[in-house]
């Protein structure tokens, strides 16, 4: 499928170019948020062996929250993430048309992790990991992965087991997952539906109601 990014070959570009400048733990992410179905989003990326994607997996969970208006700001710069073991100095920047539309987004994820361990240049190179407030990021090869992620947060967000909740903090997990962005996923409403034991029907009137 072709995507709307018209300067998408300049970006795949850049993208390369500031993976070679910082090597192979630089990780660079090129994402059509606008052409592209989220299980598919990534149309280039660079060294991503750092989180273990490829071309045609699916963003992730901040990128969700742009689509659905519930992070107006968007992008970020130099934040930090923890994954799977590795830590993470991230920046994320959104491309918007002319009309003000997200469309695409540039993401750069650098793994810190063996800086980390030389005290002598976590100034210089990181800065002080311990003091700066993490973002929890979710890197996924599969939509699906991601989902059921969100899900077990809006669980947590909840603080009982599914089987404990009643219907209004059923009715607040399904906004938290709304803010999340979680509904904006292909078939995402049978899945949520499923996990929380209520009809399809139920789910959006659920969600009606939480956004009234």
């Amino acid at each position: 499928m072709k995507t709307i990014l018209e300067e998408e070959q300049l970006l795949k570009a850049l993208a390369k170019g500031i993976a070679a400048q910082f090597g192979s733990r630089c990780e660079v992410v090129l994402h059509d948020l606008k052409n592209q179905p989220y299980d598919h989003t990534i149309v280039a990326i660079e060294n991503g062996s750092v989180t273990g994607r490829t071309v045609g997996d699916c963003g992730t969970n901040l990128g969700l929250e742009v689509l659905r208006g519930t992070d107006k700001v968007g992008d970020k710069h130099n934040y930090v993430t923890h994954w799977n073991g590795k830590v993470l100095r991230s920046t994320s920047v959104y491309i918007r048309d002319p009309g003000g539309t997200v469309i695409g987004a540039l993401c750069i994820n650098f793994d810190v992790t063996d800086f980390m361990m030389a005290e002598k240049i976590i100034g210089s190179v990181i800065g002080s990991v311990e003091k700066t407030d993490a973002v929890q990021e979710v890197f996924s090869n599969d939509v699906d992965n991601l989902l059921d992620t969100l899900i077990q947060e809006s669980i947590q967000h909840i603080g009982k087991p599914v089987i404990h909740m009643t219907k209004d903090d059923k009715v607040e997990a399904i906004r938290y997952l709304d803010k999340k962005g979680a509904l904006l996923v292909k078939k995402a409403g049978p899945r949520i539906s499923k996990h929380y034991g209520i009809s399809k029907y139920t789910l959006y009137a659920y969600l009606e109601e939480s956004r009234s």
